[in-house]
């Protein structure tokens, strides 16, 4: 008997010099992306809403803590998958919470992608579809923590 592929939570964010490159992206792989929950930063979900027609589930813009959301969803394990295509030659005013993101996705191990070729292997593995699979996420417990040093 097979079992129903897993259903992903994934995170689609953009700089502004990466956006058509994230939209070219999800277009190609829209029938993929369409059986997953997906998440945004306000002005990329709004672009992949209305130029690909993919139901997304939209933060504010990143500058305006639309990254910290996504990171807070992801230390909750509400955010499974992340794909950021951020620009490393653009400065960012909000480079602090790009920092922020990367360093919570990673905490986490949540699967990260930062560039099309990343994206690309992240998509087709069959793991993202197995239900079986899922990423292990640290034990971070506060157990032997006495609130001001470990014991």
């Amino acid at each position: 008997m097979a079992t129903a592929p897993a259903v992903r939570h994934i995170a689609l964010v953009a700089h502004d010099n990466k956006k058509v490159e994230l939209l070219r992206w999800a277009e190609f792989n829209r029938g993929t992306l369409s059986r997953h929950q997906l998440y945004s930063t306000g002005t990329t979900g709004t672009m992949l809403e209305f130029e690909l027609g993919l139901k997304v589930h939209r933060f504010l813009s990143g500058p305006v803590g639309g990254d910290q959301q996504i990171g807070a969803k992801i230390a909750e394990g509400g955010i499974d998958t992340l794909i950021f295509f951020w620009d490393p030659l653009e400065p960012q005013p909000h480079d602090p919470d790009v920092k922020a993101l990367l360093r919570i996705a990673t905490v986490w191990n949540a699967p990260m992608a930062c560039n099309v070729a990343t994206a690309d292997l992240v998509i087709s593995s069959p793991l993202l579809e197995d239900p079986q699979y899922a990423n292990q996420r640290p034990d971070l417990s506060p157990r032997g923590w006495d609130g001001s040093r470990p014991v």
